[in-house]
């Protein structure tokens, strides 16, 4: 495998940002690992950071590099901030920059495909959120969709939040909450449109810790997925909202993609 940290400029942001990317390498004599590739262009995980986080944290926290190298699959992890990956109302345009710029800028970079079913996205928590919103928003571009322990109902976290803090930048982030069920931000109203489509509908993956603060909302989510007949696999498990959780989970999730 090829670990590259990307450096570049975002006309979308107006600023220089950063992301790592894996690539694919056929090896034979890399001690503890063996790669592949392919001879077309890379089929590709946009893989997603939480709240708290950057684009570093999965290789910090799992063996990303090491689960995919037999793969053949290129890994994109790229860094949007505290954004929720949203155009925010008071700040910068992460959903612009995720949907639309980066992938147009990774490709450019690095042979990555563009084919719909070789493009993939994943993430955990705020990730996780983001991850499906870009699948059920852009199905026509994206095969498969993973959540790990994913913020699944935005609109009770904008609505109830408790904290000042919090409160403020949820409103910063996405206006005035009652404004977010029903529209674009709104992960139940985003799977509705897409059952009801006559479009393409991508391959969801769901898990979440039975001891994790956000696991409810994840079984609601699941409840109505399946209630909407999508095509989506759930896992739970003991666990909380950490990193022993989505190391274990994330190997499931390749071996989940429609590789």
């Amino acid at each position: 495998m090829a670990l590259i940290h990307c450096d570049f400029f975002s006309e979308v942001l107006g600023v220089s940002t950063s992301m790592y990317v894996i690539l694919p390498q056929a090896t034979s004599n890399q001690i503890g690992m063996k790669g592949r590739t392919v001879s077309s262009k890379h089929p590709t995980l946009y893989l997603l950071h939480g709240l708290s986080d950057d684009h570093t944290i999965w290789l910090r926290r799992t063996s990303i590099e090491r689960y995919v190298a037999p793969l053949g699959l290129a890994v994109v992890m790229p860094a949007v901030g505290r954004s929720f990956y949203t155009d925010m109302k008071n700040g910068y345009r992460y959903w612009t920059f995720i949907s639309e710029e980066l992938p147009a800028l990774a490709r450019s970079f690095f042979p990555l495909s563009d084919r719909r079913e070789d493009n993939f996205v994943a993430g955990l928590s705020m990730g996780g959120y983001g991850a499906f919103k870009l699948a059920l928003r852009c199905p026509d571009r994206y095969a498969a969709a993973a959540s790990l322990s994913g913020v699944m109902d935005i609109v009770s976290h904008a609505k109830n939040a408790s904290a000042p803090m919090f409160a403020e930048e949820m409103y910063n982030i996405f206006g005035d909450p009652q404004s977010i069920e029903g529209s674009d931000n709104d992960l139940f109203y985003l799977a509705a449109k897409v059952a009801n489509s006559g479009g393409p509908k991508p391959k969801l993956y769901q898990c979440c810790g039975t001891e994790d603060f956000l696991y409810n909302e994840n079984i609601a989510f699941r409840d109505y997925c399946k209630k909407l007949n999508l095509d989506i696999t759930y896992e739970e498990g003991p666990g909380q909202h950490e990193w022993g959780f989505w190391d274990e989970y994330i190997q499931r999730v390749l071996k989940w993609l429609p590789l």
